[in-house]
């Protein structure tokens, strides 16, 4: 993953953790004893520490705008689909005839508005708890489609990257280079295979691991079928044929075999 990457992720993550932070917050304005309660039997018991929490939690009406334009920023990049819904619970509908606990909205709590009702409830900024707690919730989908999406793209890549490479094998080996199309190959294979372990959550330990190393591996979870392992085997040992300058030439029909196995393991290993 890199840096750029990393920091979009990380960044995503202390929006979460400040949007957890902000629902306590508004909580503890309007339910301050059940707050109270609930954290200091978190802590145990200790007054001083579920007091010093407290004390730390930011000002909802003085940190929300901030986060809700930086949250907002990041919905649209990674979650455009959701963006409305996200936008919806802040901004109160243009025509209201009535506001209730069911349209009262964030923006609405920032204003401190106060509807009394005919039948003499109040609507408060409590009502707009639920409201920010979705934005929470889509906030945390954006995390979770950031992974999927990120990975769907390294996907992407890594096979127009691969598609290239096998072509510049193809083309070398009809030229009769083939020790070096049987070399690009072997990288191909080896890549892919690598990319099938981390899909599979396959830890490889060895610093340098081979084909053979890794296709252990994968025959050893269960990814793959032994047909599949022998086949891969098979490759690899055409591999190292072009890798060994002191042992005898791969011939043409080895190398075409390759390049057209690397091609089938690319399409059927996943």
């Amino acid at each position: 993953m890199s840096d750029r990457i990393l920091n979009f992720s990380e960044e995503l993550d202390g929006l979460i953790t400040e949007g957890e932070f902000l629902v306590q917050s508004l909580e503890y304005v309007y339910y301050p004893k059940e707050v109270r309660k609930a954290y200091l039997k978190h802590f145990d018991g200790d007054e001083e520490k579920t007091t010093e929490f407290l004390e730390s939690l930011p000002s909802f009406l003085s940190s929300y705008q901030s986060w809700y334009s930086k949250t907002q920023a990041v919905i649209k990049q990674v979650l455009p689909d959701r963006l409305a819904d996200f936008n919806a619970h802040y901004e109160y509908p243009r025509v209201r005839k009535t506001i209730g606990y069911e349209n009262y909205m964030i923006k609405d709590c920032l204003q401190d508005l106060r509807v009394t009702k005919t039948t003499g409830d109040i609507v408060i900024g409590s009502a707009a708890i639920p409201e920010i707690r979705q934005q929470l919730y889509i906030t945390k989908a954006a995390r979770d489609a950031l992974a999927s999406r990120l990975m769907d793209l390294t996907a992407v890549l890594q096979a127009d990257l691969f598609d290239t490479e096998i072509e510049a094998a193809a083309s070398l080996g009809k030229a009769g280079h083939l020790r070096a199309a049987g070399a690009i190959c072997g990288v191909v294979i080896e890549k892919h295979l690598h990319h099938v372990c981390d899909m599979h959550g396959i830890s490889i330990r060895k610093k340098n691991p081979g084909i053979s190393d890794i296709n252990e591996l994968l025959k050893g979870a269960g990814t793959i079928t032994v047909p599949q392992w022998r086949f891969i085997q098979h490759l690899g040992d055409i591999r190292n044929i072009c890798d060994h300058a002191k042992g005898r030439e791969p011939t043409k029909d080895e190398i075409a075999d390759l390049v057209a196995g690397t091609l089938k393991v690319l399409k059927t290993i996943y």
